[in-house]
């Protein structure tokens, strides 16, 4: 049997993900998991202290202008402990969204100069965001004992907690379907990265993160809340923790739906964009 010294392969089909390969370069995966990490507040003087001081700030903000100005109803749940469990749920969402959003442009040097699963590196943030997400979740726990513990406010989650894991899948999911796919159109659309900033941030205010769903009482407004993929998924947060909301399994269903197909698309789009992309970033 004769040994080849070069072999040639048919082009990998759009939709295909060689999880093989990804695997194989595991110990690049989890270098760019610990740049992400390190780097992130390696140069601020407040260094890790920034996971909490960003939620912290975040929700007494909300609490003054949503809160005490605006008069939003919380479920009659504590100021702090509502928002707190939207913001950490929905800021896992947006920095995931927003950094593998910027995939073929911020890493066209290293893309440029060595082959490896393109992947890897929108797979990378999105599980180094994990790391943010469980220290403010911790954040949200100690406040929720607090409560529980030291007040006369009676909080009880409820069976639904045990979908936490899903949950977190599908943000995960629809962050990294989107992140891809914006990433993909932004090789010649730089104008999307600036767009998209914006978008997210409006976005926030299309999800039920600092109002309860049961508020909205317009049916048009209604039917858009629910056609947006996160009000499922948070709503099913709250539920979960809080014991209030609003939960409904074809709505979650729904949003997981959207995930598959949104996965579907991204990759499609990005495994057509990584074999020219060097041309026009």
């Amino acid at each position: 049997m004769e040994n080849w010294t070069t072999v040639i392969k048919p082009k990998n089909k759009l939709l295909s993900v060689d999880f093989k390969e990804i695997w194989q370069y595991r110990d690049l995966f989890s270098m760019f998991v610990k740049r992400d990490i390190i780097t992130q507040y390696k140069q601020t003087v407040l260094g890790p202290a920034w996971f909490f001081v960003q939620p912290i700030l975040t929700t007494i903000m909300y609490m003054i202008v949503f809160g005490a100005i605006a008069g939003i109803s919380t479920d009659g749940l504590p100021q702090p402990l509502f928002y707190l469990a939207g913001i950490s749920m929905w800021q896992y969402f947006a920095d995931c969204l927003n950094k593998t959003s910027n995939t073929f442009v911020a890493n066209a040097n290293i893309f440029g100069k060595v082959y490896f699963p393109r992947l890897i590196v929108p797979f990378s943030v999105v599980t180094s965001n994990l790391v943010r997400f469980f220290i403010q979740l911790s954040l949200f726990i100690a406040v929720y004992l607090y409560y529980v513990v030291l007040t006369d406010i009676h909080i009880m989650p409820n069976i639904y907690v045990l979908l936490f894991p899903i949950l977190l899948l599908i943000v995960a999911g629809l962050a990294f379907g989107f992140g891809i796919l914006f990433s993909s159109l932004t090789t010649k659309y730089r104008d999307l990265t600036m767009l998209l900033a914006f978008f997210v941030q409006l976005w926030m205010y299309a999800t039920p993160v600092i109002y309860p769903l049961s508020t909205i009482t317009n049916k048009t407004i209604q039917l858009v809340m629910q056609i947006n993929p996160m009000t499922g998924v948070i709503e099913a947060y709250k539920y979960g923790m809080l014991g209030v909301g609003t939960f409904s399994w074809g709505t979650l269903g729904y949003s997981f739906g959207f995930m598959i197909v949104l996965l579907t698309i991204g990759i499609v789009v990005f495994n057509k964009v990584q074999r020219s992309f060097m041309d026009t970033v």
